[in-house]
């Protein structure tokens, strides 16, 4: 008696051992918006949802692979996600996309294969683990033509006549894109002539213009000292060609009096003589590029040709 009495304890304690684990999962629902009407190729999408007790998480290995589950069915991909805790319970959902291949010779249903999720919650004491098993489905394929069509005399009866293109007049269109293309122009032309392109770029009203022009060519130079008494040399024939006459670092206060619009640029002016000054007089343009780089010179230029460009146009 003692000896048959040992094996039925160890199905009692086994039974009440894996109680608590079945316990942890809740109701499985499948749902599928298109479980009917598909045709080979198609894919379509079932969704998943799993109740389970707070605590455990999905075991991502559980999942399916994506691949050919079957001869006519592939699964594309699995997508999930977690939903918030109520009443103790979370619900993970399942979004999974598959692909038919089946070439149905008439109207008829195939059931999508289940397959087990798990679950498992780590502790200090123990590993829980608890499985989920997710049904199989059923989904309607049909066939993408008749078996046997009805007799006709012309097999060419069967096949529908191509609708005749409808014709357009395109007068409307090519007035509108005619239309269109004369503003952008015109527009075009507005704005060549606010920046001082092409036709408009020798004119003497944009001398700081075309300093900035000079400036970009010579930051390409592989000369750096070359190229930075270029554009020392470019800001004061700008200064010249606005002033109508030399303008020295002597002359800076009386050409902004005369040009009161540059007169917010006065400190980076009062900078660019200083510059030039060391350049050309003080024998150390390495000195002065470190105190007034090429990059300012630019800047500067840029912002007397915007300047510029302002005081041109019409109060």
């Amino acid at each position: 008696m003692r000896g048959r009495a040992i094996p039925a304890l160890l199905v009692l304690l086994a039974i009440l051992t894996a109680a608590p684990a079945a316990a942890q999962v809740g109701d499985v629902v499948v749902r599928s918006p298109r479980p009917f009407g598909l045709f080979a190729g198609d894919l379509f999408t079932a969704e998943v949802e799993i109740a389970v007790a707070d605590g455990l998480s999905l075991e991502p290995a559980s999942l399916p692979k994506p691949g050919p589950l079957t001869r006519w069915l592939d699964l594309r991909a699995v997508a999930v996600t977690a939903g918030p805790v109520k009443d103790g319970e979370r619900r993970w959902r399942l979004t999974l996309t598959y692909q038919t291949f089946y070439v149905a010779l008439d109207a008829r249903k195939l059931e999508v294969p289940g397959f087990p999720v798990t679950f498992a919650a780590q502790t200090a004491a123990a590993l829980t683990t608890a499985s989920a098993e997710v049904p199989g489905w059923p989904v309607g394929v049909s066939p993408l033509r008749e078996v046997q069509p009805a007799p006709v005399d012309d097999p060419a009866d069967h096949m529908r006549p191509q609708a005749p293109a409808p014709r357009r007049d395109p007068g409307p269109a090519t007035v509108a894109a005619l239309g269109l293309s004369a503003l952008a122009l015109a527009a075009l032309g507005l704005l060549a002539h606010d920046r001082a392109w092409w036709l408009f770029r020798r004119r003497p009203a944009r001398a700081f213009a075309a300093a900035l022009r000079q400036l970009r060519r010579l930051a390409r130079s592989p000369d750096p000292d070359a190229a930075y008494r270029g554009a020392l040399l470019a800001l004061h024939r700008g200064l010249d060609r606005t002033a109508g006459r030399r303008v020295l670092a002597d002359d800076l206060g009386a050409f902004l009096d005369r040009h009161p619009v540059y007169r917010p640029l006065a400190q980076p002016l009062a900078r660019f003589f200083q510059a030039s000054r060391e350049t050309f007089f003080g024998r150390d343009p390495a000195g002065a590029r470190a105190a007034w780089p090429l990059a300012e010179a630019e800047t500067v230029a840029r912002r007397l040709a915007a300047v510029e460009r302002i005081a041109e146009r019409p109060a």
